[in-house]
C-alpha cells in the first residue's frame, strides 16, 4: 500500500492538468472525494475538471457541497488531462466508453472496493479503508496539502455517509480518528447532518412510502425485497436520485441479512433496471451476488444493473441469496 500511495504522490506531482471522475448515480463517497480532490488540486497550483457522465439530478441532500464546476460533458481537452477515477471498482463504472479511456495519457485509480480491478496505471486500493475519502485525505497529507474547512467538509462527507454515521462494521479506529481531525480542522458537523438526513423532499418521503408498501419479506425473514417501477418516478415528479438512501430502511428490518430494491430508472424509457443489495453481517458477501450480473462493489453494499423484468430480477436475488447462506 505504501508504494502505491507514494506511486500516485509522485504523478500527481509530476502532472498539472487533471480530470477528475467518479461513478454514476454518485453517493456522498464519490462526491464529497471528488470534490475534496478538486480543492487539493487547486491548492497545489494544478488544473483539475469534475466529470460525471448522465444528465440526472444529484441527489438533493448534497446540495451544500461546493460542486461548481461539475462538467456533464467532457471537456475539449480531456484527453490531454490525467485521469483521476475515484471510488470507482471498475472502468465502466465511470460512463467513460473503451476509446475515450484508453485515450488519457496516463490514469490513476483511487478506490475501496475490495473487486476493484485495477484499471489505471497507477492503482491505489485499499479494501479495508472505511471509504475512498480517507484513503484521499492519506494522499493529501503526503502531498503536504493542509486541510482547509472546505476540504475537510468534503471529506468528512465522504466518510460519514459510508460509514452509516459511524454505525456500520467499516467504522474502524482510524475511520473515527479521522472524523475527530476532519472537525478540527474546521467541519461544521450538526451542518452536515442536517444538510445530508434533515432536507428531505416531501416527494422523497412519498417514494418511501412506495417502496415500503411494496416490500416482502422471504426465506423466513431472512430476506427483505422491493421494487419501484418507472411510473413512481413520474407520477411524483422526482428523478432516481431520490431512491437514494430507501434500502437503509429495508436492511433495517428486524431479522434480514440482505436488503434488495430494484429500481426502474425514468429516463431513458427503456434503460436496465438498477440493483442495489445490502448485506447486515460480513460473512454474505454480496458483491459475489452483484458480480454474477455483472455488478461488483463492497461485501455489505453492492449492485449491477439488469435487463431481466423486475420478477426475474427478484427470483435471481432470492436463488443466490439461498445458494450463498447455504455454502
Amino acid at each position: 500500500m505504501t508504494a502505491d500511495l507514494q506511486a500516485v504522490v509522485e504523478a500527481i506531482r509530476a502532472h498539472d492538468r487533471f480530470l477528475l471522475v467518479t461513478h454514476e448515480n454518485p453517493d456522498g463517497d464519490a462526491l464529497g472525494s471528488i470534490e475534496a480532490a478538486r480543492l487539493a488540486l487547486a491548492e497545489l497550483g494544478k488544473d483539475a475538471v469534475m466529470f460525471l457522465t448522465g444528465d440526472g439530478e444529484l441527489p438533493q441532500e448534497y446540495g451544500f457541497l461546493r460542486l461548481d464546476g461539475l462538467r456533464r460533458e467532457l471537456p475539449e481537452d480531456a484527453r490531454g488531462r490525467v485521469l483521476l477515477a475515484l471510488d470507482c471498482a471498475n472502468a465502466a463504472r465511470t460512463g467513460l466508453d473503451a476509446d475515450v479511456l484508453g485515450s488519457f495519457p496516463f490514469s490513476l485509480d483511487v478506490d475501496h472496493h475490495h473487486d476493484n480491478t485495477r484499471f489505471g496505471d497507477v492503482n491505489l486500493i485499499v479494501p479495508d479503508a472505511s471509504s475512498t475519502g480517507e484513503i484521499l485525505r492519506d494522499v493529501l497529507r503526503e502531498l503536504g496539502v493542509s486541510l482547509t474547512p472546505e476540504i475537510a467538509q468534503a471529506l468528512y462527507v465522504a466518510l460519514v455517509t459510508d460509514t452509516g454515521r459511524f454505525q456500520y462494521t467499516n467504522t474502524t479506529p482510524k475511520a473515527l480518528r479521522l472524523g475527530a481531525e476532519l472537525v478540527e480542522a474546521g467541519v461544521d458537523v450538526h451542518r452536515v447532518f442536517q444538510g445530508i438526513y434533515e432536507s428531505v423532499e416531501f416527494a422523497k418521503l412519498k417514494l418511501l412510502a412506495r417502496a415500503l408498501e411494496r416490500a416482502e419479506v422471504l426465506e423466513g425473514g431472512r430476506l427483505v425485497l422491493s421494487h419501484l417501477e418507472r411510473r413512481d418516478f413520474a407520477e411524483l415528479g422526482v428523478g432516481e436520485e431520490y431512491a437514494e438512501g430507501i434500502i437503509d430502511y429495508l436492511r433495517a428490518v428486524e431479522g434480514a441479512e440482505l436488503a434488495a430494491i430494484v429500481r426502474e430508472p425514468p429516463e431513458p424509457a427503456g434503460a436496465p433496471r438498477r440493483v442495489s443489495l445490502r448485506a447486515s453481517a460480513d460473512e454474505l458477501d454480496v458483491s459475489a451476488i452483484a458480480r454474477k450480473s455483472g455488478g461488483g462493489g463492497h461485501r455489505q453494499a453492492a449492485g449491477f444493473s439488469s435487463e431481466l423484468e423486475i420478477p426475474e430480477i427478484k427470483e435471481f436475488i432470492r436463488r443466490e441469496f439461498v445458494a450463498a447462506t447455504r455454502e
